[in-house]
């Protein structure tokens, strides 16, 4: 059995600017067979991502805390908690911070998140 939480989790800055804890990788962890990665992301008050796209992946974000405007090819709407947002392979896609606290969501990239597949636009 695996228990990941925050504090275990890899923490760094995506390329579009995101604050993200990686939490389950089946690249980096022994014993784990899926086909996607998850991972915990934090946007401050009036931040937002810079528009990027996954080139052959797809994307949830399950929003768990706060407010946001998720833009994905040139569409708008607004999210909150207990939302998913589905983003297609290859969409342009950002994401924008716009209550009074931070805005938490979880992303779920199905195959799993490389590095090489984010390209900023």
């Amino acid at each position: 059995m695996l228990i990941r939480d925050l504090k275990e989790g890899r923490r760094f800055a995506a390329k579009d600017g995101t604050d993200i804890c990686e939490l389950l990788h089946p690249d980096r962890e022994e014993g784990i067979s899926m086909g996607y990665s998850l991972a915990h992301a934090v946007l401050g008050p009036g931040e937002a991502s810079a528009p990027h796209r996954l080139k052959s992946s797809s994307e949830v974000y399950f929003i768990l805390e706060g407010q946001g405007i998720m833009h994905i090819d040139g569409e708008s709407a607004d999210v909150g908690p207990c939302q998913a947002v589905y983003i297609p392979p290859g969409s342009v896609q950002h994401i924008e911070s716009i209550g009074e606290g931070p805005l938490l969501f979880l992303c779920l990239v199905s195959p799993p998140w490389r590095e090489e597949d984010e390209e900023l636009i």
